[in-house]
């Protein structure tokens, strides 16, 4: 381990994996080359997307000499030509293999926008207002989204969840 590969290292530890790892998400450093610092992204992309530049200025600052700061996600696939816009795309996987699938617990997802390499979705039915809301996203939507769409940088919950009246488990559930 290079020495610039240590302190950059040791500035994730102090201060930003906990909160990271609160995300869902966790990061580690591959490495440093040329002064830009790579770092692996594993979990939820979508819930740490939005830190990134916080995380590689924070970074930045703790290391000096350390032009940059890069996240990458482990076996991202190479670009394929897709048949269709991200958001034809995600509309496609939303209708033919996520809602069938939480059509059992009363819920929908309505692709809201994608744009940018987001996806914005809105749960509706069930699952807005559901205890396991923020789990579906990040355990079984977005994993499945990132696998299908080589473009996707996340996918972001835009529902209103306390306007749930009817959510498949509700918070005393838990």
């Amino acid at each position: 381990m290079t020495d610039l590969t240590g302190q950059v290292a040791a500035a994730l530890e102090k201060s930003l994996l906990p909160s990271v790892i609160a995300r869902g998400a966790a990061l580690r450093v591959i490495g440093v080359e040329d002064g830009v610092a790579t770092l692996e992204l594993t979990g939820s992309p979508g819930a740490v997307w939005p830190l990134a530049s916080r995380i590689g200025a924070q970074i930045r600052a703790a290391v000096p000499g350390l032009a940059g700061v890069r996240i990458v996600t482990p076996g991202a696939p190479a670009p394929r030509e897709a048949a269709g816009t991200l958001t034809e795309q995600a509309r496609r996987i939303l209708d033919t293999e996520i809602n069938p699938a939480i059509a059992a617990h009363h819920g929908h997802v309505h692709l809201v926008s994608a744009d940018d390499g987001w996806v914005r979705i809105r749960l509706e039915g069930g699952c807005q207002g559901c205890s396991l809301a923020e789990v579906t996203v990040r355990q079984g939507i977005e994993p499945l989204l990132r696998a299908r769409l080589p473009g996707l940088i996340g996918v972001l919950d835009v529902t209103d969840h306390q306007a749930g009246t009817q959510p498949f488990f509700s918070p005393e559930k838990r």
